[in-house]
């Protein structure tokens, strides 16, 4: 049960990391008088892909938990 819980808290964290991301580029682009695609990437690459990788690794530390607690839980159902 507890991997389960660990591997939900490292998903939820993946999506406040990559909101975050959207977030910063936001705040960064805010005094633009007009927006587009183009200086939303610009934004984004100016907030860089720390957060990006991050939230990437995260998510897959918490796929792995998930899988390992379910793995269990059925390891367990099958006894």
């Amino acid at each position: 049960m507890e991997n389960k819980i660990v591997g939900a808290i490292f998903c939820f964290m993946s999506a406040v990391l990559i909101s975050a991301r959207y977030i910063s580029a936001a705040i960064f682009m805010s005094g633009v008088a007009s927006w587009n695609a183009t200086l939303f990437a610009a934004g984004l690459e100016y907030v860089g892909p720390f957060l990006a990788i991050a939230a990437g690794i995260a998510f897959i530390i918490g796929i792995l938990f998930l899988g390992y607690g379910l793995y269990q839980d059925i390891k367990k159902i099958k006894k």
